[in-house]
């Protein structure tokens, strides 16, 4: 193929990302309001706790197999350096520009956080309709999103959520305290008036077997405390997002043999489990991109988003990640990491140049943090996105030939 071919090739998918975004973008706006603000809470509800579960264990269970693991174990390794690498970079671009606090989080979450769910889903086969090949699996990559970013933003909002508490809740501990030194005067002069009246010769020391049975008793009721908080932590519900858990089982149906024979296959006896899960999760891909364009509209009508800031996330995910990328993927095939194929490579290339991932404006809209800001960085990456991801398709397709 020469290089306008490729050229074509790597344009037209994302050209078709651009499209269901625009349809998002109209039916947001206010003479149809299909898509309004309501509509955009209760479809990111059903995006997360729906959807996307369904999209990342039916997609696990159906093509994961404990030789694909094997096969491709660089995949995912290569997801979490993309990651790790983009929250640096990330948190360098915060030192830098000095953005308010409310969008830190998302800063390190769009530079960490590529589209590798959706735009590899409409590149790969657009790019090779080999179904042997190894397209590598982009549900790892919804794993990672649902993850690392959900839970790096949602600590970022409640931190700034607890910075905006803080003037009321000192209020509150000044009233509170004099409440308690009132108190504290009363209940010291009702312990005095006891002890008084209470005769020394009836105080009686508890014997050994009393005191071990009531330390056993002290000590079950702590661990039945600690156990309660842990389950109910928003740490631990925030990293056993559904995503997760859909993952979870989505993988340990497609590693354990008898369980992918009982579900997976048009003759498994439970086939239809596996079917009402696909039927699910091909709902997430149009469902995201749509609601990605209604998000859009707020950046049309301008956010008090800084300048530097766009410019140094653009800067991140289409200039310095991809020049790492080159260099890691290389590194890794010249010690023999990566097997040597070249639609094997031009995935792993291609997911240090994705824009960013869609799922963070669901993410931002359910944390209610910095959602207008994600919507003018999402308006301006994917605009530049028909230019640079057409353009390193090309490059990395021509890298690999």
């Amino acid at each position: 193929m020469g290089f306008l071919e490729l050229f074509s090739v790597a344009s037209f998918p994302v050209i078709k990302v651009l499209i269901v975004t625009a349809i998002g973008l109209l039916l947001a706006l206010d003479n149809i309001n299909l898509l309004g603000k309501d509509a955009r809470n209760q479809t990111n509800h059903l995006v997360h706790y729906v959807f996307n579960p369904a999209l990342i264990g039916g997609s696990l269970a159906e093509t994961v197999t404990f030789e694909n693991v094997v096969l491709l174990w660089f995949m995912p390794v290569n997801i979490l350096v993309t990651f790790l690498l983009g929250s640096v970079l990330g948190w360098i671009l915060i030192k830098l520009t000095r953005p308010p606090k409310n969008i830190e989080g998302l800063i390190v979450g769009v530079c960490s956080a590529g589209n590798l769910g959706n735009l590899p889903i409409i590149i790969i086969p657009a790019i090779c309709k080999d179904k042997g090949s190894p397209f590598g699996d982009p549900d790892i990559g919804a794993i990672f999103i649902w993850t690392y970013v959900y839970n790096i933003m949602r600590i970022s909002s409640s931190k700034v959520q607890k910075e905006g508490n803080k003037s009321s809740d000192s209020i509150t501990l000044e009233a509170s305290r004099d409440v308690l030194e009132s108190f504290t005067e009363e209940e010291s002069d009702t312990i005095n008036a006891v002890k008084g009246n209470v005769d020394d010769s009836y105080i009686l020391l508890p014997s050994m077997n009393d005191s071990e049975q009531k330390m056993k008793g002290h000590i079950l009721d702590k661990m039945k405390y600690q156990c309660g908080m842990i389950l109910t932590n928003p740490n631990f519900r925030g990293i056993f997002s559904p995503a997760t858990l859909g993952a979870i089982v989505g993988f340990t149906i497609g590693v354990v043999p008898k369980l992918n024979s009982l579900m997976i296959g048009s003759n498994a006896p439970l086939h239809v489990i596996e079917d009402s899960a696909s039927m699910l999760g091909d709902a997430a891909v149009p469902t995201i991109t749509l609601i990605m364009g209604a998000n859009l509209l707020k950046g049309l009508k301008g956010a008090s988003t800084p300048f530097w800031t766009i410019i140094g996330i653009i800067a991140v995910r289409y200039i310095l990640l991809p020049i790492f990328g080159i260099l890691i993927v290389n590194g890794a095939t010249q010690l023999g990491l990566v097997q040597v194929d070249p639609l094997y490579q031009f995935i792993l290339l291609l997911q240090y140049a994705l824009p960013p991932a869609m799922s963070i404006g669901t993410i931002a809209q359910l944390f209610g943090a910095g959602e207008s800001e994600c919507s003018i960085i999402m308006l301006w990456t994917y605009a530049l996105a028909s230019i640079a991801v057409t353009l390193w398709s090309t490059y990395f397709m021509l890298l690999v030939a």
